[in-house]
Formats: C-alpha cells, structure tokens, sequence
C-alpha cells in the first residue's frame, strides 16, 4: 500500500488505528460501494470513503449542481455550475484527483427499479446520500431482497438521523417507519434550512458505519437508530431492535418488495426543498438532444444552453432541465400534475 512515487503509505495514519490495521485496510481496498445521492451527505460520504481508500465506489444522483448547494456540498465549486456538469460527474472528477488509485463510477440517473440492480450490481454495501423517503424505500427493498448491507442517513436544520441495516439480523426502513410520511408532514431544507455541520457529523457516522461493514467487524455495528442534534448537543440513541422482533413488516418479515417491484412509488417525484420536481418518462426512453433542442428554441428564445449531459431552458416562469435519459427536472413548481403537463408540452409524453 506504498504511493508509486514512494513517499509512504497513503492510509498509514488510518492502519495505526487497532480496529483497521493492515487487514482492514486490505478489506476497504478490496470493497464496492454503490453510493445513491451525491448532494449534502453524499458528498461527504464520497470524500471520506475515497480518501479511506475504499477501492471502487460507484456512485448514482439524478441532479445538476445550483449556487445554494454550495454551502453545504462539499466536492462543487462555482467551476462545477460554470461547466453545468451533473453533481456525479463533477464529483467524480474531483474524487480522481484525490485518490487516483481506486476506482470512481459516476452514473447520471435517476435511481429508479429498472436499474437499482444493475446500479449496485457487486457492490457490498449501499449507502443513502438521497433526500426522499421512496428512493429509500426502494434502496431497502433491494437491500433486504438481496441481503446486502446499507446504511441510512437522514438530515435536516441541524437534526440528523444514522441508522446501519443489516438484513435479517437488524431492522429494516420499513420495520422503523412503514409508510412514507406525506410530504406536507415533513420540513424540507427549504422550510427549516440545513447547516453544514449537521451533514458533515451525520454523514460521518454513516461512513464510519460503513467502514466497520465492509472490514467485517459487524459486532461493532452501531445497532440502533441514532438522532443527532448538533446545535443542542444531544445524542439520542433509539432501541429500534424490537421494531424488527415484534413487528410485521411487511419487507423483512412479510418478503414484499412494493417499491422495487413498482406496486408502490411515482414517476414524478418532488425534490426536497428546490420548488422542483422530476420527471421520468419510463424506462428505455433517451432524449436526443439536437432535435430537444429545436423543439425547445421556439418556446425559449435564446434563454438556452445545453451540453452532453442535459439540456437547460427557462419557458415563463419554469426552468426545465433535460437530461440524456429522458429525465426532466421542472423547477417553479411543486406540484407533479403541472410538472408532468409541461414536460407533455414542451419535451414529449
């Protein structure tokens, strides 16, 4: 584990600590990690697993990088929105830069189930860098389904929430929260706002549980859901085991799997905090962007811009963000109805 300019091992502050060593540093190089999200958390995941020297990491957003993310997303800078590169790819590029010797992925797309399996195809563990309730729903669906580990993390003002998922062993999402709350029952990052702190300490807990998976070192594993309120100081664990032993649920213990199998979730979903929402055509489908971009012009004037990764316009008071699967991303409303409407108008049903 010697650089190949000889100056010394990369992780040798990492291998003095007892509980990695050089054995577990070998396991890290040796592990995949599928990461799902790379906004506030995901970026911090990202960096850390990388400089960790997790071998391969693939990572998986949906998303183009807005001057607000910056306070928060710790891999983009102006350059990044400059360049209009999706956050996967710019955080991709950055990470290479970082540790050039492990393997970076990157996978501009909506994690969706026509590709969840592909996306986490050999990896051994998932980690949650998304900011909705169904993404998560199906990342536990394919979790406990394959009995692959994954670690949840949730943040928003300066409260955050850890919790490490081995299947069949520890409770799954859905033994903890069944159903999705409904949207308007929920602060967003728009309504309540978020602090970086709070993302860099939740994320961190997550990587770290992910570290003690991936070496093996599951009797380690943080076995509760931890909530974490960084302005007031407080950490509460919460004894979640039961949720699993004296429950039904309808994933671990029933073997449904409504989110992965489509029985539950949207094509239009509404992004946290953005006045956004996505939509997605189905799978199979791809925009060609040359003939996107004169059916566009018309409508949008020179109000236009558009490079390999997505196609950008404002129509009235919309801005529509195509991207190269057919995704569009319709900010200046929150409703899926209005989205889905402007996206049969201007790009196809």
């Amino acid at each position: 584990m010697t650089n190949a300019d000889g100056s010394g091992d990369r992780y040798s502050r990492q291998t003095l600590f007892a509980n990695i060593g050089e054995k577990g540093q070998r396991q890290l190089l040796d592990s995949t990690v599928t990461l799902i999200g790379c906004g506030a958390l995901g970026t911090v995941l990202a960096n850390t697993l990388v400089r960790a020297g997790v071998g391969h990491l693939r990572i998986a957003d949906r998303d183009f990088i807005e001057r607000n993310n910056l306070q928060r997303q710790v891999l983009f800078d102006e350059k990044d929105i400059a360049d209009q590169l999706p956050k996967a790819e710019a955080a991709a590029r950055k990470l290479r830069r970082i540790n050039p010797d492990i393997t970076i992925d990157a996978a501009v797309t909506d994690v969706n189930r026509d590709n969840i399996a592909s996306l986490a195809e050999g990896a051994d563990l998932l980690l949650d860098g998304t900011d909705n309730f169904e993404t998560r729903f199906l990342i536990n669906d394919l979790a406990v389904k394959t009995n692959r580990p994954w670690v949840y993390g949730a943040v928003i003002g300066a409260t955050g929430l850890i919790m490490p998922i081995l299947p069949h062993d520890t409770p799954c999402l859905r033994c903890v929260f069944e159903n999705a709350p409904p949207p308007d029952a929920n602060p967003t990052c728009d309504t309540a706002g978020v602090i970086g702190p709070a993302v860099n300490i939740v994320a961190s807990f997550q990587a770290t549980e992910a570290m003690k998976i991936l070496m093996a070192r599951t009797d380690d594993v943080l076995r509760m859901l931890l909530n974490i309120d960084v302005w007031s100081g407080r950490v509460t664990p919460l004894n979640v085991q039961p949720a699993r032993e004296k429950g039904n649920c309808p994933c671990c213990v029933q073997g449904q799997y409504d989110y992965l199998e489509g029985d539950a979730g949207s094509s239009a979903t509404t992004l946290c905090g953005r006045n956004a929402v996505q939509v997605h055509p189905g799978h199979g489908v791809e925009a060609d962007f040359e003939r996107l971009t004169e059916k566009l012009q018309a409508a949008a004037g020179s109000g236009m811009t558009s490079n390999k990764y997505l196609v950008r316009c404002q129509i009235g008071d919309h801005e529509l963000t195509v991207f190269a699967d057919g995704r569009a991303i319709i900010k200046g409303t929150s409703d899926p109805d209005v989205a889905r409407s402007l996206y049969a108008r201007y790009i196809g049903s």
